[in-house]
């Protein structure tokens, strides 16, 4: 069924058996010679039976038929006749074609498996599952069973001749085979076995009309949408439960996920699961066709979200075993009596034999493939333990159930919470695998470093790593990491970071194993008591692995410890029963089943209305679909637009799309005159628009280039290859590669710059430190540069370096001997030292605090070593007067590169090109770095939200929410969130209690966001240019609601503070001037007023009432939405010309402060009167206001600066912060931090204000509030 028609439970319902001239000719042999049982026959599709079973009238039917072309995917009836064999004898029979992902050729087959004969005996019914798969992937589902009915019934053999008693009654089977687009092998199974309730009760003439009404039922059931809403519906005697799927990309989960477990040992499941992410050639064996698919498909549901892409047929049937000579890989089951057959004539196949729980090959007894990492197989193994697979131990403390309906719920909800256990234990054991997958991606560039993350491996690992990251479910994984795709294995992978992997993502440093590390592995004998021996030699092997190992190692204990995360149950779904399908299946009785069906899903949404979004969302989503099936597209679109408020993750675009696509000229003429639905066709005709440009899906693997590099291409190049992202860095790297020669990089030149970069890291895993020495350091310091042994005044060793000190290893039995902290250096310079007859180059270190002066030889290094420590030293009195850490770490970043540039070039001018990277050391001689005390003590911190991105970003808008904002379902939910709106839609989100960032990208919308606003419904809505307000639920840090009510791009949101509780009174508004009340609960416009002006730039409530900020005036507006007062633009600032672009009332005072764009002071108003301002406030080093807010006591005015032009960042600092008493109305506190325009300000509750700059400088300032 195509993604545009709404989708149904039943594709078509097929009766295969042998024909009835067939079983005459069996009658007959058996008449003349005696034949005994078991006479084989050939299976024939008798009868297909497909939707729709009912037509509408001819009249409505004309109406519709010009888009009946669209309908392709639906089972349409063919008017051609089978020939008299295929149609079971009945002339003239009317049959249903299926849809091009059958094949009926194969399906008789496929049904009979093992073949169809006839039987003196009647044997039981058999079940079993098959799965059809199209060229393009697309699955189709079938649940098949086999019921024995007499040959000829009503008929005697023999009775007129010899032995006429040897055979009273002969049986032939006949496969009944329902399928569906959705995997529902329970659901399908059950109500297969309610028609055989009803087969054992007729005779055969009426079998196909007893098959047609099953059928004719089953197409009226719809599939549920995915989200946690189940449907049951009842067909006697059992009542039906249809499970949803978790989102539109996971299918249903409709079987026993515990079978494999029953089936094989943890081990053997690691090797099953080996083999299919290596992309083995895989063969399953049983003597039970059901086993073969359930246990198959269980195990690709264990690799989720991982996706099989290769050809996979469960069951085979016995003319299909050509298809294992098949070069590709696969997935196949087969039936065990083939076992020998199979392993003596194919090579290289997986043989997995589930009855007795055995994985072996086709040449050998035992399995000889990579086995999965054992960290992750250790944990999957602790796992599986815990897990408790029996029913009957669950039930044995519970009352017997005499009614069956409340068994079988009793173990659906059992299979329900075992189901959720083990999805959850197989995705940390996929987690776990592919864990350090994205910290070698290239995001702006979609590239995979596949070499630098093999060698972060364990030896043992590699080859398996080597396997997996070759194979096509790979690359379909890498495409999701690479467009940040939020499902459950990012979700995982998220919350279950340690905090140092959190807080290394808060500062991206080059990899270099900390103290802590280095100590820990030193303690597990990861590494060889040689390597200590190492320090200073020639480069080393490259052995990256065994820091990873250890943090990787680390982090799986910590899994395995964190029990209740992974055994808190799942939220019970909720079911909604359909009505009782109607005693007859004619129009009208259908019509009545669907009106009686909309009226319950009416009442079920005003049951739910104000409480649960996401449940009406999948009511609204039912409702818009059964208005689609009985033609009312207009309230069927209706029912969609409501989503947008609900829930967009279920919005099923194609559907609405044909809906809108197949509206008549009055339907249309109707739709025009509702706003919400010309709103909607509006968005959905924009949307189509964009689909049209492809979204780029590509992933490359990097590759050291080979032509010559321009600036351009060279920047791509280090980005791809993952040694640093930031542009203006890469910048001065390309001027230091091409010093003194035209401006293009070789490619021998970076391949010898990239080989001596990662040599030097790898050389960095090999540091192992004596615990005299970890003792004097910090847990977090790593050791990036160590010299050869040289001379000083402390005595023989080599100098090492981390990001806080310098320190001596002294010769002989290691020592630690602190020579600075870098924070501690007065000064540094070149001398040089007598030595016999010459003097040897050295340099020279004052300290603070120390009256002697450190020297060492450092020979031809000096030069290097002096431009490594200036560049150190200016880094960290930058990073410690702007409270910014990042200024550190590019400072390292600088060091390490002019290391790597000094090591590739080898000229004379080695030192010269190196000293371009140099940067905080120059601009530390161009620009006073010196921050003026009032902003070093009112500054606590400064965070970077461009971290990931390859230049830093506007900070538009900054949100603090505090704790009990969020869920309480967890202690971990508790923490206070600073939300970041970044240009083009992105938002970064940081914990507020650690500065850790928490969400690194959810996108909401392209355009730029204006506003943000928390409400305590656990939501943030956000103001966007494009005019949506987007909602994201701040427990699932996903966007899943839209407001679309505005025309014009949204420029404010406010809520009524004295409302706090339910947060009713919420208002945004739109530059044109509409400002829409909302409530919040049930997200619809309660009043809409609107204002002339010339830009309504936002709004604030203050006692109740609503003030407006324009550009020519603030307006207080009545309840009415009528202006009640308006303070205009004062003449000497309108002739400027400027606008207000911020104010703030002090109700208390009866005041109003207003700030202009392009003013560089303060003007006062009194709320009363409203002339002109009686008071005005300069503010120093200012040229216009760009944000403003109450704190306290204090007005913080976020001001734009005076010098300089364009906003260029030479150092200089561009703008301000002024702090401005409420009461004497004098600027308190100048405080500098940005070196571009403030764009926002935000209070965490009235402790410190936040303060977000433009892209030049594109950082956050944390303030103090006294």
């Amino acid at each position: 069924m195509a993604d545009h028609l709404p989708p149904a439970l039943l594709e078509a319902c097929v009766v295969v058996g042998a024909s009835s001239d067939k079983l005459r000719e069996v009658y007959q042999a058996i008449s003349n010679n005696g034949t005994p049982e078991q006479l084989p026959l050939e299976p024939e599709v008798l009868h297909v039976l497909a939707p729709p079973f009912v037509n509408r009238p001819h009249a409505e039917s004309e109406a519709v038929r010009s888009h009946g072309k669209k309908r392709r995917s639906f089972l349409r009836k063919k008017r051609e006749q089978l020939a008299p064999s295929q149609a079971g004898g009945r002339e003239g029979s009317e049959v249903i074609g299926v849809t091009k992902d059958i094949d009926l050729m194969a399906l008789p087959q496929l049904c009979f498996p093992d073949g169809l004969q006839v039987t003196n005996e009647q044997k039981d019914e058999q079940f079993h599952f098959l799965v059809f798969t199209d060229v393009f992937g697309n699955k189709t589902h079938g649940v098949v069973m086999q019921y024995y009915r007499p040959i000829l019934e009503g008929t005697s053999f023999f009775q007129n001749g010899p032995g006429s008693f040897k055979f009273s009654k002969l049986f032939s089977a006949y496969s009944f085979c329902v399928i569906s687009k959705y995997p529902y092998f329970t659901a399908l199974k059950d109500c297969l076995s309610c028609l055989l309730i009803q087969l054992r009760t007729c005779c055969l003439s009426d079998m196909e009309e007893t098959v047609k009404e099953f059928a004719a039922k089953l197409a009226l059931v719809p599939v549920p949408p995915p989200g946690q809403l189940h449907l049951m519906f009842t067909l006697r005697p059992l009542t039906i439960v249809l499970p949803s799927r978790e989102d539109k990309e996971h299918p249903a989960i409709d079987l026993d996920l515990h079978l494999p477990f029953f089936c094989f040992r943890p081990q053997q499941l690691l090797q099953v699961l080996s083999c299919l992410l290596q992309e083995q050639r895989v063969v399953l064996f049983s003597a039970d066709w059901a086993r073969l698919t359930l246990v198959a498909e269980s195990f690709l549901l264990f690799l989720q979200p991982l996706s099989w892409q290769q050809p996979y047929v469960p069951v085979l049937a016995r003319g299909m075993l050509d298809f294992l000579m098949a070069p590709t890989a696969f997935v196949m089951g087969c039936h065990l009596s083939h076992f020998e057959e199979v392993a003596a004539e194919t090579d290289d196949l997986i043989l997995i034999n589930i009855d007795n729980g055995r994985v072996s090959t086709s040449y050998s007894e035992t399995l000889d493939l990579p086995e999965v990492p054992p960290a992750a197989a250790d944990c999957f193994t602790q796992r599986c333990q815990s897990l408790q697979i029996h029913f009957d131990l669950h039930q044995c403390h519970h009352a017997s159930c005499a009614d069956i309906s409340e068994q079988r719920a009793q173990r659906r909800a059992w299979q329900h919470n075992l189901n959720h256990d083990i999805q959850r234990i197989t995705l940390e054991l996929i987690v776990n695998i592919f864990r350090d997958v994205s910290s070698h991606l290239n995001y702006e560039h979609r590239v995979f470093n596949s070499e630098e993350f093999l060698k972060t491996r364990e030896p043992a690992e590699q080859l398996f790593y080597k396997k997996v990251l070759e194979t096509h479910i790979f690359h379909s994984f890498l495409k999701d990491r690479l467009n940040r795709k939020m499902d459950n294995f990012a979700r995982m992978e998220l919350s279950t970071r340690s905090l140092m992997q959190k807080m290394k993502a808060l500062v991206k440093v080059p990899r270099r194993p900390t103290v802590q590390e280095i100590q820990a592995r030193s303690k597990s004998s990861i590494t060889e008591s040689k390597l200590s021996k190492r320090l200073g030699m020639s480069l080393p092997n490259l052995r990256d692995d065994q820091t990873i190992s250890f943090q990787r190692n680390t982090q799986l204990t910590r899994i395995i410890l964190s029990d209740p995360a992974l055994r808190t149950p799942p939220k019970p779904p909720n079911v909604f029963k359909l009505p009782e399908f109607p005693a007859s299946l004619s129009f009208n009785s259908v019509q009545n089943y669907y009106s009686e069906l909309i009226q319950q899903l009416g009442k079920a949404i005003f049951s739910v209305q104000n409480e649960n979004s996401t449940l009406l969302a999948r009511f609204y989503y039912l409702r818009g679909f059964i208005n689609t099936l009985c033609w009312r597209r207009l309230d069927a679109l209706g029912d969609f637009q409501n989503l947008y408020k609900t829930d967009t993750a279920i919005f099923p675009t194609q559907l609405v799309t044909w809906l809108v696509d197949t509206l008549h000229r009055d339907e249309r003429q109707q739709a025009d005159k509702r706003p919400e639905l010309r709103r909607l066709m509006l968005k959905v005709k924009t949307d189509n628009e964009k689909l049209l440009v492809q979204p780029d899906e590509h992933v490359k693997k990097f590759a050291l280039p080979r032509k010559h590099l321009l600036q351009e291409e060279f920047v791509r190049c280090v980005q791809e290859c993952g040694i640093v992202q930031d542009v203006a860095t890469i910048h001065r790297l390309f001027d230091a590669l091409t010093d003194g020669q035209q401006k293009q990089v070789d490619p021998e030149l970076f391949k010898v710059f990239y080989t001596f970069w990662k040599e030097t890291e790898a050389e960095a895993q090999d540091v192992n430190l004596p615990p005299e020495v970890i003792d004097h350091l910090d847990n977090s310091e790593c050791v990036y540069k160590l010299s050869s042994c040289v001379k000083t005044s402390h005595g023989v060793g080599k100098i090492a370096m981390t990001q806080k000190r310098l320190f001596l290893l002294t010769v002989g039995r290691q020592s630690f001997l602190e020579i600075t902290k870098f924070r501690d250096i007065q000064d540094v310079k070149i001398a040089s030292a007598p030595f016999l007859l010459v003097r040897i180059p050295s340099l020279r270190i004052e300290t603070s605090g120390r009256l002697e002066v450190f020297e060492a030889n450092l020979k031809t290094d000096t030069e290097l070593w002096n431009l490594v420590v200036k560049e150190m030293w200016a880094g960290r009195k930058m990073a410690d007067q702007h409270k910014d850490p990042q200024y550190m770490t590019q400072a390292l970043t600088n060091v390490l590169l002019m290391d790597a540039v000094m090591g590739c070039l080898q000229t004379q001018r080695s030192v010269i090109a190196a000293s371009k990277l140099a940067y905080f050391d120059k601009i530390k001689h161009e620009v006073p770095m010196m921050v003026p005390e009032t902003t070093s003590e009112t500054l606590k911190h400064k965070i970077n939200p461009s971290l990931d991105l390859a230049e830093p970003q506007t900070v538009h808008v900054l949100l603090y929410t505090p704790g009990q904002l969020t869920c309480n379902d967890s202690e971990g939910e508790m923490n206070p969130k600073l939300w970041v709106a970044l240009s083009g839609g992105k938002v970064v989100v940081f914990d507020a209690a650690s500065w850790s960032m928490l969400q690194d990208c959810i996108q909401v919308g392209e355009s730029q966001l204006n506003c943000m606003l928390g409400l305590v419904q656990e939501q943030v809505w956000i103001g966007s240019q494009d005019s949506v307000i987007y909602i994201i639920d701040t427990h699932s840090m996903s966007c899943n609601k839209q407001l679309n009510e505005h025309r014009h791009e949204v420029t404010g949101l406010t809520v009524d503070s004295r409302d706090q509780h339910n947060s009713q009174q919420t208002y945004s508004c739109s530059c044109d001037g509409t400002i829409l009340q909302w409530d919040s609960a049930s997200l619809k416009v309660k009043r809409q007023h609107h204002l002339s002006c010339d830009r309504l730039s936002s709004i604030q409530i203050y006692d109740g009432a609503l003030w407006c900020c324009c550009s020519d005036s603030i307006v207080q507006l009545k309840k009415s939405g009528t202006p009640q007062r308006r303070m205009a633009l004062p003449d000497d600032i309108r002739s400027m010309p400027s606008s207000f672009s911020s104010f703030i009332v002090i109700p208390e005072r009866g005041q109003l402060w207003t700030g202009c764009a392009d003013s560089g002071e303060l003007c006062l108003w009194h709320t009363n009167s409203h002339r002109r301002p009686f008071k005005r406030i300069s503010l120093p080093g200012s040229s216009g206001v760009t944000c403003m807010i109450r704190v306290k006591d204090q007005i913080w005015v976020g001001c734009r600066g005076r010098s300089g032009v364009g906003g260029q960042c030479d150092g200089q600092l561009r703008s301000q912060v002024l702090v401005v008493d409420a009461e004497s109305h004098a600027v308190a506190k100048e405080l500098q931090a940005h070196s571009d325009c403030i764009q926002t300000l935000c209070s965490a509750e009235d402790r410190y204000v936040l303060s977000g700059s433009a892209r030049y400088d594109g950082k956050i300032a944390i303030w103090k509030v006294e």
